[in-house]
């Protein structure tokens, strides 16, 4: 019997992110490239005998109830495979909230992860990733992890090889962004063939282990949204760029801004002028960091 299981939920970023066109139900039929990188939340599963779900987290502001994807991931297995037991999960939160960076969608799949190898329901991964899309779009990818091409409203997966490593900066600044507002005032019907990004090139690059091929096909048509809105966006890109990254780029709906370095000093020096420098002023937290593939394991 396990009693309790540590896990870590890893924060993704889009390498590439195209909206096709805007479905009759409302969803919007995505095309992205994903890749999941080294910056994690901590998640901690206790098996108890007294029935229910109890959560709690280390950031005062989280919902601990319901309305949380981790919870609402434990009552979906759970309450669908009738678990007479409870369960306590202490969420450790580090993956910048509200970032673009999957973290909610991540604490829920390491959860329904987690909750079907505590209590042997017996799942595959296959089976998870179907019944993470009905907490949140970007559940599917976050059971899966490492890189991939996501299409649909992010459930249709298609593996890829690894990324080749490199330095990752990640950047947030002190805002706050709707991701269902920037998709609503998003017109896919009006994008010019320039403004999509090259999927298939980026997909080509990944597969010949071209870090500076993936980098010149980096784009993401929401940043015709945010960037004229939140010019903040726009000054961390161009601040990276000057300090050397290969191409800076905002991660899903923002605000979150990420750069791929093939320099480690670079990468390092850079991070220091967001944390302490120059650019302290507009950037709140800032990562340096590494990719996340799929050949280590999901689970400590």
């Amino acid at each position: 019997m396990i009693k309790r299981l540590s896990l870590k939920a890893y924060g993704k970023i889009n390498l590439g992110l195209d909206v096709l066109r805007k479905r009759e139900d409302g969803y919007h039929e995505v095309r992205m490239i994903m890749q999941s990188v080294g910056i994690y939340d901590r998640i901690d599963l206790f098996r108890c005998e007294k029935p229910g779900i109890r959560l709690s987290t280390n950031l005062h502001y989280l919902p601990a109830n319901e309305n949380n994807l981790a919870y609402k991931a434990a009552a979906l297995l759970m309450d669908e495979f009738g678990v007479q037991e409870g369960v306590t999960i202490q969420l450790k939160k580090f993956i910048p909230v509200a970032a673009g960076m999957a973290g909610g969608s991540s604490d829920a799949a390491a959860v329904l992860f987690g909750i079907n190898k505590m209590f042997g329901l017996g799942l595959d991964m296959e089976q998870l990733r179907e019944r993470g899309i009905r907490i949140g779009a970007d559940v599917p990818y976050c059971v899966l992890r490492g890189t991939a091409l996501s299409e649909g409203i992010g459930e249709i997966l298609t593996p890829l090889p690894p990324m080749p490593q490199c330095q990752v900066l990640i950047a947030k600044p002190g805002i706050s962004v709707s991701t269902r507002t920037v998709y609503e005032k998003l017109h896919a019907d009006r994008l010019t063939p320039e403004q999509h990004p090259d999927i298939d090139g980026m997909m080509d690059a990944i597969r010949q282990k071209d870090l500076a091929g993936v980098a010149s096909r980096m784009g993401n048509v929401l940043e015709l949204v945010t960037l004229p809105e939140y010019p903040e966006i726009g000054q961390i890109k161009e601040m990276m760029m000057e300090a050397g990254a290969l191409n800076a780029m905002m991660s899903g709906s923002g605000p979150t801004v990420f750069g791929l370095f093939a320099d480690p000093k670079a990468a390092a020096d850079a991070y220091e002028m967001m944390r302490y420098g120059s650019g302290s002023g507009i950037v709140r937290q800032v990562y340096l960091t590494g990719f996340f593939n799929r050949k280590e394991q999901p689970a400590d």
